[in-house]
């Protein structure tokens, strides 16, 4: 191949790739032509991106990015796998796949998150972790948590005092 060609490929991972700063590394030898493309029309419907490269020419595309670790230690076939709402939704939805018996041969291999090289089992650990809007869900309640309890706390008094002044009210009659 060129240098030509090879600088054409690597501007076009450039620009697939441009705004990500997470991404996982697949591996998708195994599968036949049928299940790729039922792999990839799954994915795409939970707007995830799959696309298979050459390992020189994602380094080359990636240099000086936050992508750049997920590739130093890459060897061998690997496809790369990025979008989804968040790294933890992107992992969950890859290691789900992987159990699937359709898609055997399917496996992650590693990745980054937070600039940092995640390994096939650092994926997994990430996939257990809760996701964006479950994290969202957690926050909401430790914050309102405080204010419930307070609520909670100044009322009780109160509606006990209520409930003695109608009991009053009611022997005197």
């Amino acid at each position: 191949m060129s240098k030509y060609v090879k600088n054409l490929i690597s501007e076009d991972i450039a620009k697939q790739l441009a705004g990500e700063s997470d991404c996982l590394l697949v591996n998708v030898i195994g599968l036949d032509a049928n299940n790729t493309m039922t792999l990839r029309r799954e994915l795409r419907s939970k707007n995830i991106q799959l696309s298979v490269v050459k390992n020189s020419l994602a380094r080359r595309a990636t240099q000086g990015t936050p992508l750049e670790a997920a590739f130093e230690s890459a060897a061998g076939p690997i496809a790369v796998v990025w979008g989804s709402e968040d790294i933890v939704s992107l992992a969950k939805e890859v290691v789900r796949l992987t159990k699937e018996e359709t898609y055997e041969g399917f496996s992650a291999k590693g990745g980054v998150m937070d600039q940092a090289p995640l390994t096939e089992k650092q994926v997994h650990e990430v996939s257990k972790w809760p996701g964006r809007a479950e994290q969202l869900s957690i926050l909401l309640g430790q914050i309102l948590s405080p204010g419930a309890n307070l609520s909670g706390q100044l009322l009780g008094p109160g509606g006990s005092l209520v409930s003695q002044i109608e009991q009053c009210g009611e022997e005197e009659k």
